[in-house]
């Protein structure tokens, strides 16, 4: 039996017109996978497993990319699939069919964006924010991760779960869950779990790899950009806010690459006396990438989409201009539209 659309998910006419567009590809059709810049393990995980799936469909000229430096994080290097990535600039520059993850605008996609009007285009995606680019839209809101729209997919190609899919898929479930400990944890989310598990890869392995295994360098640094953490209990309509920020300068002086900062947001967001967290990375010159989470209280997909951003009700982040605090006050200012009134229907939702 098909199972019901999501409010706001995919309709079984979206699903089929997926699958027909992967199974109308010709003999020797090229497909790129694209996920967004500054690749988490959702996008990584759901990309690299869906790949693998298609070149178990047979597909052979196929290429996976993302925007930006082509730098995988050090947690994610061991994926399996990673022989499919190239960089950007040698990607199929006219493939016969793309398919993005984890993207929910055109901006995430750089000068990759191209590629959408070049060929048919597939977008897998479980942020409520997205803006609908491309042709197919496989965008469920309701799902925890971008993943969880990937296997079904994938199902429905009738491509079996092999360990090589699930540890990818795994990853990007795991992640996007925080270890199955956010909100969007689902019965179901723990059911494509067992799935995965039960093709024999190692969860204990897998957790220590992404989650448990630090540069030293990176916990010095966490030191220091923990430090200077600034509760501000008065916003958000007095359910307060923290934040802290890091600089170029800071990864520079403790030898550390970007993606180290990534998991900072989980140390901040435990301050009791705050609903609203935020992490503060400088990309640029005054140029910042902001990472937000909420208990709660907040939906602050609201706040990041009015700064140019977008994400979920709990989890969000835009790109900031200016010193880090003027940032902050962007967000603060923010704060009080973006309060949720459990009394209205729908507010108080996932």
């Amino acid at each position: 039996m098909a199972e019901p659309p999501a409010p706001g998910g995919p309709t079984e006419e979206d699903w089929a017109a997926a699958v027909a567009a992967v199974r109308s590809l010709p003999a020797g059709g090229r497909v790129l996978l694209i996920c967004h810049v500054n690749p988490d393990g959702d996008a990584l995980g759901s990309m690299l497993g869906f790949g693998l799936g298609l070149c178990r469909l047979g597909v052979r000229q196929l290429q996976a990319t993302f925007p930006g430096p082509p730098e995988v994080p050090e947690p994610f290097r061991a994926l399996p699939g990673l022989d499919l990535l190239v960089p950007a600039a040698q990607a199929i520059a006219d493939p016969d069919l793309v398919l993005c993850f984890d993207a929910a605008s055109e901006s995430r996609l750089g000068d990759l964006v191209d590629r959408l009007d070049r060929a048919p285009a597939i977008v897998l995606d479980h942020h409520a924010s997205n803006t609908r680019f491309g042709g197919i839209h496989l965008v469920d809101p309701a799902a925890a991760a971008t993943s969880v729209v990937a296997e079904r997919l994938l199902t429905r190609l009738g491509v079996p779960l092999d360990q090589e899919i699930a540890e990818c898929l795994y990853v990007a479930l795991a992640t996007d869950t925080g270890s199955f400990r956010f909100d969007m944890t689902t019965p179901a989310v723990h059911e494509m779990a067992a799935r995965l598990l039960a093709t024999g890869i190692r969860p204990g392995e897998i957790s220590r790899r992404i989650f448990d295994t630090r540069p030293f360098g990176a916990i010095r640094l966490y030191g220091e950009v923990l430090s200077r953490t600034t509760l501000d209990p008065a916003a958000a309509g007095g359910h307060g806010m923290v934040w802290t920020y890091a600089t170029q300068d800071d990864l520079a002086r403790h030898g550390q690459r970007p993606y180290v900062l990534e998991p900072l947001i989980d140390s901040v967001r435990c301050a009791a006396e705050a609903d609203v967290s935020c992490v503060v990375k400088q990309t640029g010159t005054r140029e910042w990438a902001v990472s937000m989470r909420s208990k709660g209280a907040v939906d602050v997909s609201r706040v990041a989409v009015a700064l140019g951003g977008g994400g979920h009700r709990l989890a969000a982040g835009f790109t900031g201009r200016g010193t880090a605090h003027e940032v902050a006050a962007a967000i603060r200012d923010e704060l009080d539209t973006a309060l949720i009134d459990p009394e209205v229907p729908g507010q108080a939702g996932v």
